[in-house]
């Protein structure tokens, strides 16, 4: 199999939360398949010295995009900024997102709209406006990052689970309305995967060994089993596949009867009783 396999070389890629741990993570791999890479964000400096070092380090076009999502006239000047550069959007990651953590009895209303704006408003106005692009070139890819717990509740997480879940649904509808126009919409779920949303959790070992139980692959993820899916999903490779969830949660989706005591140990009790 070829280095090129999935076939990115110059294809021009926008990542939005491009300096968070998840968009360094996926510009880095981008990158490294010769893409030709735009990053969003609302840190400035950052933003600019990742696009030079990138550029720098693989030798290819870069370019940093100071850029709100949650506001329309900042989207359309960051769609502007690609086009003038590239005059072309091959692939859009989103990937910006927020998580506060409450009760939903205690969760304030300017919480519950902060995740809203960022987690979805923002997922919809960068897919919108890029999206228009991608109409009129009869050709596209998203990959919007979701998580498991867009399924099953983030429970005490506020409104995280929720905005997950209409990004799911989000995902789906641009697949069906523009599938026609040759774009391809996909979701990527990830769970028990330490990225910087998630590292505190595993800052207490026991708490890390209970997770890894859960899980079928008995390890916890990392932000190459999520680069390596969002790469593919980008990728002309997986072309007939849109408007799909891909779960990245080494099957703990599946371990939920193993969660379930029985006597001795279910092992031990199937052993016991055969």
């Amino acid at each position: 199999m070829s280095n090129d396999w999935l076939e990115l070389k110059n294809k021009v890629v926008v990542i939005t939360g491009g300096v968070g741990g998840m968009g360094t993570k996926f510009s880095e791999e981008f990158a490294k398949q010769g893409a030709k890479i735009v990053l969003i964000d609302m840190v400035e400096e950052k933003t600019k010295a990742r696009a030079q070092e990138l550029a720098q380090k693989y030798g290819i076009e870069t370019l940093a995009v100071t850029c709100n999502t949650t506001n329309e006239d900042e989207v359309d000047a960051a769609v502007k900024a690609v086009i003038d550069k590239f005059n072309r959007i091959d692939v859009l990651v989103n990937t910006a997102a927020i998580l506060r953590f409450s009760p939903l009895e205690d969760l304030r209303l300017d919480e519950w709209q902060a995740a809203l704006n960022v987690n979805l408003t923002g997922y919809f106005l960068t897919s919108q406006r890029f999206g228009r692009v991608m109409i009129q070139q009869k050709y596209g890819t998203m990959v919007h990052i979701s998580t498991v717990a867009s399924r099953y509740p983030e429970t005490y997480s506020g409104a995280y689970s929720t905005t997950k879940a209409a990004v799911n649904m989000m995902s789906k509808q641009i697949a069906a309305e523009w599938g026609q126009y040759g774009i391809r919409s996909n979701c990527v779920l990830p769970c028990l995967v330490k990225t910087p949303l998630s590292k505190n959790f595993y800052s207490d070992a026991k708490v890390e060994k209970g997770r890894t139980r859960l899980v079928a692959r008995r390890r916890i993820g990392t932000l190459d089993d999520i680069a390596n899916t969002v790469l593919f999903m980008a990728s002309d490779r997986s072309d007939y596949t849109t408007g799909d969830e891909v779960t990245v949660d080494g099957g703990l989706n599946m371990m939920i009867s193993d969660m379930i005591p029985k006597p001795g140990g279910r092992r031990q009790y199937a052993i016991d009783h055969h």
